[in-house]
């Protein structure tokens, strides 16, 4: 008996392929159950519950911050226990919390009820599931195309968003919200199996070498890149801090903006599943090009490419602002989503040009700390600023004020292959 269970904790398919690919594939179905409460997809279907439940934007605005910052308040704990202990339990059981947590979620009748049982869940969903733990697998698998990688994991976590953004309001428009989580939930529970079967911390594991290659390279041990980072020297180093300043800006710019978006739509007269459609579209279009981002982080300047995407944000953040309501704030929608999509991987990307999978979940584990909090405050603030102003200007202006500080941050940045 023992030796079948350890006959089936040991095996994993035989591929003609390298195994990083098709972790990266598994990892899209983790990426997936988190997704159906990732802070987007729950701004996109607010409404919908908002309606339904007879409470406010600004509670439901409440209740993704504090969901946010409960998962980065777990996050350092994470990144440290994947580095020790790997990530294959820590994913199969988080997928299965996470799956029953949303079918208790279906069935809550009080504000509080939901308020405590979405906080619960959110937090094991962010860094088990959609952040720490796959970027760090990613990153132990990869190293010549470790932001490529990382922007296949943020493609399929994209894709999730999406996909969860449209189950989640077509199901609550025809029926109600408490059978989309619950369906969700459902479909969640036998996605854990293909993770516990598959996942693995890294190659070796599998007595395969990084990124395929027949032979582990040889790199001194001294050098940068291979350097093994205790906190204490993470912390100290100065080029950590600007890229967790600068991440942190622009996700608080870009997750208050996106939280917003579809009921800036709605309320410029645009049909709810309308709305939800241009994020939908925007998000996937900007997946489709993350990847492209990453291939092009490997091969040239992570400073220069950073920036480039940091000027795009802004611009397209100022034609919303001047842009009249309508169909034109629709098409401008589509285009800031898609182009402001990469910001929340970018900033691991970034981390992942200065340090080696070694330490990385410890790394994501603090970033990802910064990264929550960032992300919570986002919808406070616009929901906040809106409620004060009257109208959806101010989030714009903060959006664009905000991304030019993370240019000034990313200038003065560099990096071992800044070139």
């Amino acid at each position: 008996m023992n030796s079948f269970i350890s006959k089936i904790y040991r095996w994993h398919p035989k591929i003609p392929f390298f195994y990083g690919w098709l972790i990266l594939i598994v990892i899209g179905f983790s990426q997936f159950i988190a997704t159906a409460l990732a802070q987007s997809t729950f701004g996109g279907v607010q409404d919908l519950i908002v309606n339904n439940m007879s409470w406010d934007r600004k509670t439901i605005a409440l209740t993704a911050t504090f969901g946010t910052w409960a998962a980065g308040c777990i996050s350092p704990f994470i990144g440290k226990s994947v580095d020790k202990f790997g990530p294959r339990w820590i994913m199969f059981l988080s997928a299965l919390f996470v799956g029953i947590g949303m079918i208790t979620l279906s069935n809550v009748q009080t504000l509080w009820q939901f308020f405590f049982i979405y906080i619960i869940i959110r937090a094991i969903a962010g860094p088990n599931l959609q952040n720490v733990v796959p970027r760090t697998v990613a990153v132990n698998f990869f190293e010549s195309k470790r932001n490529l990688a990382l922007g296949f994991t943020a493609f399929s976590r994209i894709f999730g968003e999406s996909t969860n953004l449209q189950i989640i309001t077509i199901l609550s428009t025809f029926f109600s919200w408490r059978l989309a989580y619950r369906t969700l939930g459902l479909i969640a529970i036998p996605l854990s199996i293909p993770i516990f079967l598959i996942i693995r911390h890294k190659p070796e594991e599998l007595n395969l070498s990084i990124d395929g290659k027949k032979a582990i390279s040889k790199k001194n041990p001294s050098s940068l890149k291979m350097k093994n980072w205790t906190i204490h020297e993470i912390l100290k180093l100065p080029r950590f801090w600007y890229v967790i300043l600068g991440d942190g800006i622009s996700v608080i710019c870009t997750s208050m903006i996106m939280f917003q978006l579809v009921p800036f739509l709605v309320d410029g007269g645009i049909s709810q599943i309308t709305a939800a459609l241009a994020l939908t579209i925007g998000n996937l279009l900007g997946g489709v090009c993350v990847p492209f981002w990453g291939f092009l982080i490997d091969k040239t300047s992570t400073k220069r490419v950073a920036i480039s995407i940091i000027l795009a944000c802004m611009a397209t953040t100022a034609f919303l602002l001047i842009s009249p309501l309508g169909i034109i704030s629709f098409s401008l929608a589509l285009i800031w989503t898609s182009v402001t999509t990469i910001i929340f991987v970018l900033g691991t990307m970034l981390l992942a040009s200065i340090f080696n999978r070694e330490s990385f979940g410890t790394v994501q584990g603090i970033a990802g700390l910064a990264r929550t909090i960032s992300l919570g405050l986002g919808p406070s603030i616009g929901a906040f600023s809106i409620s004060w102003a009257g109208n959806y200007n101010p989030i714009f202006i903060i959006g664009i004020c905000g991304y030019a500080i993370v240019i000034f941050l990313y200038l003065n940045l560099s990096h071992p292959n800044s070139r």
